[in-house]
C-alpha cells in the first residue's frame, strides 16, 4: 500500500556515529557549510518537517515552514503555541496523517530532522530515503548516537537491519562524505 508521505530523513554525524556531544546539543562542529547546504535544499523541497523538541534548523526559510515537533507533552495533537505553522504531536495519540492533516498537508515529503528518537520512530514507520551525512575529521566521545543509546551498533548497522541499503559514498567537500540509504 502506497502512503500519502515520502518520508527522507537527514542526518550528519561525527566520525564515531554521533549527532550531538555529551550535553545533547549539537555542536558548531558538525555544522558544516556543504552539508548544511545540501540539507536546506532539501527542507525547501519538504511539505512538512518532524523533529524533536532539540532538533531544529536555523534557514533562512524557517519560519515558514510546516513542522511537526514531537513530544509526549500532549495527548495527540495540539498548536504550537510560539509557531502557527506547528503542530505537537504525539505518535501515541494520533496518527501521522492526522497530525499533517492538522498542517493542512495531506500528500508530498516528509523531512524527518531528529533527534534520536525521532529517527527511531520513522525507522519504524519506515524511510523512503535517509541521507546521511559524516563530518569526517570530527569525533564526539561520549555524544549521542543517531538512533539513541539504546540501540546498539553504528548507524550504518542499524538502518542495514531495518532494510536500508547504502548507495555509494559522495564527497560533499573535504569534510562531508555523504550516503543515501533506501529500501
Amino acid at each position: 500500500m502506497r502512503r500519502p508521505f515520502r518520508i527522507v530523513a537527514y542526518a550528519i554525524t561525527s566520525a564515531d556515529g554521533m549527532i550531538a556531544d555529551e550535553t545533547g546539543a549539537m555542536p558548531k562542529s558538525l555544522a558544516l557549510d556543504a552539508d548544511q547546504r545540501f540539507f536546506e535544499k532539501g527542507l525547501d523541497r519538504a511539505a512538512v518537517l518532524a523533529h524533536g523538541r532539540m532538533s531544529q534548523e536555523d534557514q533562512p526559510n524557517s519560519p515558514k515552514r510546516r513542522r511537526l515537533i514531537l513530544t509526549r507533552k500532549v495527548a495527540g495533537l495540539a498548536p504550537d503555541p510560539e509557531n502557527s505553522n506547528a503542530r505537537l504531536w504525539n505518535p501515541a495519540g494520533a496518527s501521522l496523517e492526522d497530525a499533517c492533516a492538522a498542517l493542512g498537508c495531506l500528500s508530498g515529503t516528509l523531512a524527518v530532522l531528529g533527534g534520536p528518537h525521532v529517527y527511531s520512530l520513522f525507522l519504524k514507520i519506515g524511510y523512503d530515503d535517509f541521507y546521511l551525512s559524516r563530518a569526517d575529521k570530527v569525533r564526539l566521545p561520549g555524544g549521542v548516537p543517531l538512533f539513541g543509546r539504546g540501540r546498539p551498533g553504528s548507524p550504518e548497522e542499524i538502518m542495514s537491519a531495518a532494510g536500508l541499503k547504502a548507495g555509494p559514498v559522495q564527497h560533499l567537500d573535504d569534510e562531508v562524505s555523504l550516503v543515501e540509504w533506501t529500501p
